[in-house]
């Protein structure tokens, strides 16, 4: 019998701990990756989580501007992953800020991680990538769009748009999706030519150059009507 009560004990004593989960007093879990060991809280305020605290392996640290939906289905992304080639991991955060039909505003931190600190790295934002390597003019006619020395040529007649509703110029800031794939940062953009009228996609892969996180490529990928 006491073989058996001390053997319970043990078990408690090591289970115990692990079924208790750290908190912080007037914040909510809003997401969490058990594997990696990382949780996020954050605390409501009209439809929006504000005032992060990042748990990263027992080290707390702060983000009090961010901001992030409350909608579940749009609850931040966590990556822990090597996204740069130097061995060792990164930890990225997608954070989405507004959605909804033909909208999606997401913004990406990525923080290099030592001993000493957390270094948030700057990521090039995708308009401005947009704006640096991309020519793009539209008519109710036709659509041209350049990158390097590929040029894409849509007839926007096939699209059966109404002419007076196509904008002025192409649209490709409604819709920003940051995903990382095969350890790749990588940005969709969806170009828009009216109201609901999506044509395709840019997807804009990173790399880290010159202390920042740049294009390495730039695709478009035309919709298939």
């Amino acid at each position: 019998m006491k073989i058996l009560i001390v053997s319970i004990l043990a078990i408690l004593f090591v289970v115990a701990p692990n079924k208790a989960e750290a908190t912080i007093p007037g914040y909510t879990v809003i997401a969490k990756s058990d594997k990696d060991n990382i949780t996020i809280y954050a605390k409501k305020m009209d439809g929006l989580y504000y005032d992060f605290k990042i748990d990263f392996k027992g080290k707390v640290f702060s983000r009090p501007f961010w901001m992030n939906a409350t909608n579940p289905t749009y609850a931040p992304e966590i990556y822990y992953e090597d996204i740069n080639n130097d061995e060792k991991k990164e930890l990225i955060i997608i954070l989405t800020k507004d959605y909804g039909t033909g909208v999606l505003d997401q913004e990406v931190s990525v923080f290099h991680i030592n001993h000493k600190r957390f270094g948030e790295v700057l990521v090039d934002h995708p308009m401005a990538i947009v704006n640096k390597n991309i020519k793009a003019s539209l008519t109710p006619s036709k659509a041209e769009i350049t990158i390097g020395k590929k040029q894409y040529l849509i007839n926007v007649k096939e699209l059966k748009l109404l002419p007076e509703t196509v904008f002025d110029e192409i649209n490709f800031e409604s819709i920003i999706k940051y995903e990382v794939k095969n350890n790749k940062l990588t940005a969709t953009l969806h170009p828009q030519f009216s109201p609901g009228a999506f044509v395709g996609s840019i997807l804009i892969t990173y790399e880290y150059r010159d202390k920042m996180y740049q294009a390495k490529s730039i695709e478009f990928q035309l919709k298939d009507f």
